[in-house]
């Protein structure tokens, strides 16, 4: 993940003090346990003005305005408390070349500052810590005490203290290129590191594009690079020092990430706080759909194993209870063949009562012919009385390993991040399983504003231009077939396989061709348990045909006059992935 430098920060800084100052503090809202939210009103329009201090993903920039759920943060209600009425006058670099500023507050503009709002943007020490106007710490988003480091506690109560300065030079525009090119090749090694070491100020995505511009690899060692190659590096370094006095940049996409200054850029933007945000929402919302999917399966998979193992011992019990019969036999066999008994015998061999071929029966020795043909038929009794008690068991075992394939299989098909629909897709998936008590409820849970009103299902078009709908999750599979269906639609899902269900939509009088039922039907294997097979088998019907069983978990669904089609998983991918390139 791209941090954010020097450069960065300056650019959004003066694009922010351009457009938003002076403006009012009107709220403060956190949404997680990094990042904070301030809304400012100008005398043109409102905004939200987003600060991170996420160790990997520190930012500060204008972003979307949060969600309407209630903030249980404690560090937003501080600052709202203090800040609340403010109005945000300056911002300011509170030391050349440090990535700090000063958020300053004060009654109205022009008057003397009541609270600072300090921003260090230091990577794992980033943070985020008002003070009033003595610069005496009123809260912190991440206190640090004596213990976790003597050279710079954050306590409340303490006077806020600047963070050590960085080592290295201060870059300078009037600084020589034979000085600066001695400073940079002292210590042989490679061009991009022998940069980061010896000025401020820099980070290595900016390095690194400050070097391929120039025509030259990062890796380069410096002992290799001639005049005309140390002039053309010189050069750009005088274009980024240039900028930056000027405040002149140029935001853009790159290949792997964003830049300010122009530089390898494959899409230029015009606004510094649009291209921040979206890259780090993107990028975090990334991050934690790798984590959330992980931890969701291994649960899933822990919980599965367990109940398999316990499926296992039931089938165990009653494979012994189908020996009920053959004990029954042998008793009445007993019973009927007394005489042939004789002390002492270990094991008898009669007739069979139907097939006449011999049957042998073990006996115990010290008990006679009537008290081994009771014994037997006590045998039959328990075991009749087990298999009454453990298969409803192993059916209700067997229902929520039904239940959870089919929670695994929604994972599974949500493999990668594309979007934060993925990310809210596995968001319902918790919270279904929350629920279902399956999870213990987490103290952050990220709100999801849009997860009732607007589901974002998988949409695709078929051949005549009908919409299909696939859910993403259970929840989304029973909005799907039990709410949005209507009676002219189609229903398809995977036949006897976990998987979501697939809505073929018809309008009044419009008659679905064969191509557009293989389509779906395509799509529906794809989405299935079996997306790895050649060819799953696909029943479709009328959505009033698909019932619900009473008190069934989300998601399941039977079915009735149903037809069959084979469903193309490889065909399906071919679909989706020529939707993801449109």
């Amino acid at each position: 993940m791209q941090p954010v430098d020097l450069t960065t920060l300056i650019a959004a800084c003066s694009e922010i003090r351009n457009h938003w100052l002076p403006a009012r503090t009107e709220q403060v809202y956190q949404r997680n346990r990094f990042t904070i939210a301030i809304a400012l009103r100008t005398l043109n329009t409102r905004g939200w003005l987003e600060i991170c201090w996420h160790p990997q993903a520190a930012h500060f920039c204008m972003g979307s305005p949060p969600p309407r759920s209630p903030d249980t943060f404690t560090f937003s209600q501080q600052l709202i408390h203090q800040l609340h009425g403010l109005a945000l006058v300056a911002i300011v670099e509170v030391a050349p070349w440090e990535r700090v500023i000063d958020l300053q507050f004060a009654p109205r503009p022009g008057e003397s500052a009541l609270g600072h709002l300090y921003v260090e943007i230091m990577g794992k020490y980033s943070n985020v810590i008002l003070t009033d106007a003595n610069k005496v710490i009123v809260t912190a988003a991440h206190q640090v005490s004596q213990q976790q480091s003597s050279v710079r506690p954050i306590q409340t109560g303490q006077v806020y203290e600047l963070p050590p300065s960085l080592s290295g030079a201060v870059p300078s525009k009037s600084e020589m290129r034979s000085r600066w090119q001695e400073r940079v090749g002292l210590v042989p090694g490679a061009i991009g590191r022998c940069l980061l070491k010896n000025y401020r100020g820099l980070s290595p995505a900016l390095v690194q594009s400050m070097v391929r511009v120039s025509g030259l690899d990062p890796e380069q060692p410096t002992t290799s690079l001639e005049p005309e190659d140390w002039q053309r590096l010189f050069n750009r370094w005088q274009e980024w020092l240039q900028n930056l006095e000027k405040l002149q940049f140029s935001p853009g996409w790159t290949a792997k990430g964003y830049t300010v200054m122009g530089w390898e850029v494959i899409k230029q933007v015009t606004d510094i706080q649009e291209l921040l945000s979206s890259y780090y929402i993107q990028e975090l919302d990334g991050q934690e759909f790798t984590q959330l999917r992980n931890q969701l399966l291994q649960k899933l998979s822990s919980i599965l194993e367990k109940l398999r193992l316990k499926a296992r011992t039931f089938t165990e019990r009653l494979q012994q209870s189908a020996r009920v019969d053959i004990y029954r036999q042998h008793a009445d066999l007993l019973m009927a063949n007394l005489s042939a008994w004789q002390p002492g015998m270990k094991e008898i061999i009669l007739l069979d009562f139907e097939t006449s071929k011999p049957v042998a029966i073990s006996l115990e020795p010290e008990k006679n012919a009537v008290q081994n043909a009771q014994k037997l038929y006590k045998q039959v009794g328990k075991l009749k009385r087990a298999r009454g008690a453990v298969e409803p068991l192993l059916n209700d075992v067997q229902a929520e390993i039904d239940y959870l394939e089919q929670v695994e299989a929604a994972i599974y098909q949500i493999d990668k991040y594309q979007s934060t629909a993925d990310l809210e897709a596995l968001y319902e998936i918790r919270d279904e399983l929350i629920g279902q008590k399956l999870l213990e409820g987490t103290q952050y849970i990220r709100p999801i504003s849009s997860a009732d009103s607007m589901p974002n299902f998988h949409r695709f078009l078929a051949p005549s231009g009908f919409e299909v709908l696939i859910g993403r999750n259970n929840r989304q599979n029973d909005r799907l077939t039990f709410r949005l269906a209507n009676d002219y639609d189609l229903w398809f899902h995977a036949q006897e396989i976990p998987g979501a269900h697939v809505l073929l939509r018809l309008e009044p009088g419009k008659v679905a061709e064969e191509r557009d039922l293989q389509f779906t039907a395509d799509l529906a294997a794809y989405y299935s348990r079996s997306r790895q097979s050649t060819s799953v088998p696909v029943v479709y019907t009328q959505p009033k045909h698909v019932y619900k069983p009473k008190g069934a978990k989300p998601g399941i669904a039977i079915y009735k006059q149903a037809r069959l089609l084979w469903g193309n998983p490889s065909q399906g991918a071919a679909y989706v992935n020529q939707d993801s390139s449109n």
